[in-house]
């Protein structure tokens, strides 16, 4: 395996610098996997070449680029390339289509990078094709770029919402942080009409309005845990399962939106939440638990529970 050259390295660690300002020499030396005594002999070549890197010291100093800094083209490797169009790809985007936002993004990039580092990217982007989402729930771009740019300003928004009823809604909220889950995008927040946090899928919200108001987000925030936590809550019918299980066994088969999983005093565990479709919660879910189980909490979950029961009976009964 042949060594990554001195120069090499030292564009690595402008990269770095670009991403990552006020860097230690130490953190930058981790992120090079040299040592700091290398890693500052980079620094050195960096500005060798006149680029403007400057140093703090102290215990809360490090290297940082200077301003009036022109920073040099793109550089990919045939590797990186691919792998945005394969991303692009995952992600149920037309990378072929110009009036798609990623597809024409996708576009302009590959047309400026050398013809040996695209060619495979260009290729993978022309022939290959996605199979369209049955409900496809993508958000537009105009809409999530308000929300991201609140969100980066601690801003309060207005923000037009049409719920799954199709009934249209107006809120006043704190935007904490966008979440993608699963190919779906949500908006996490604080809503002044409910006092509480609440989440909203971001592919129904029509239009966002920022206001002058400002917030702070919570520190101990963990956007993915919080969103996984309040999808599970609030929904029209009541659920709660006691599993002839522990805890521990059970964990592995339920999923945070489903509910609050905690012990019981017997050993048993039990899960009680919420859900708006009690036919997909018994039949998609429960059914797949491999722990003896007893609904009892929610009418709506029994009698689903109940039907899926027959059903399956009926299948064997002949």
């Amino acid at each position: 395996m042949s060594e990554i050259s001195p120069t090499a390295r030292a564009l690595r660690a402008l990269d770095i610098l670009q991403g990552r300002p006020g860097i230690t020499a130490a953190e930058l030396a981790q992120r090079l996997g040299v040592t700091e005594r290398a890693a500052r002999r980079y620094v050195a070549i960096l500005r060798e070449a006149e680029i403007p890197v400057e140093s703090t010291r102290g215990p809360y100093g490090g290297y940082t680029l200077g301003r009036g800094l022109r920073l040099p083209p793109l550089v990919f490797t045939a590797t990186e390339a691919l792998g945005l169009v394969m991303a692009a790809l995952d992600s149920q985007h037309a990378v072929a289509d110009p009036d798609d936002p990623v597809g024409s993004a996708l576009g302009k990039l590959l047309r400026v990078l050398p013809t040996n580092v695209a060619r495979q990217a260009v290729a993978m982007r022309e022939t290959a094709r996605t199979v369209p989402e049955r409900w496809p729930v993508k958000p537009d771009p105009a809409v999530t770029s308000e929300l991201v740019a609140s969100v980066a300003a601690q801003r309060r928004v207005r923000v037009g919402y049409r719920t799954a009823a199709g009934n249209a809604r107006t809120f006043e909220v704190d935007p904490w942080s966008v979440v993608v889950r699963y190919g779906r995008w949500y908006l996490l927040c604080h809503s002044h009409h409910a006092d509480a946090l609440r989440t909203f899928r971001i592919d129904r919200i029509t239009e966002v309005a920022q206001l002058e108001e400002t917030f702070e987000v919570p520190a101990d925030l963990d956007p993915a845990t919080a969103l996984e936590a309040n999808l599970g809550k609030g929904w029209e019918h009541g659920t709660h399962v006691v599993f002839d299980a522990p805890l521990q066994d059970v964990r592995p088969w339920v999923r945070p939106t489903l509910g609050d999983l905690t012990e019981l005093p017997d050993g048993r565990c039990q899960l009680v939440g919420s859900t708006n479709n009690p036919q997909a919660y018994a039949g998609e879910w429960l059914a797949g638990v491999p722990f003896p189980f007893t609904v009892v909490g929610g009418d709506e979950l029994r009698a689903a529970v109940a039907q899926v029961g027959e059903r399956l009976s009926r299948s064997v009964s002949g």
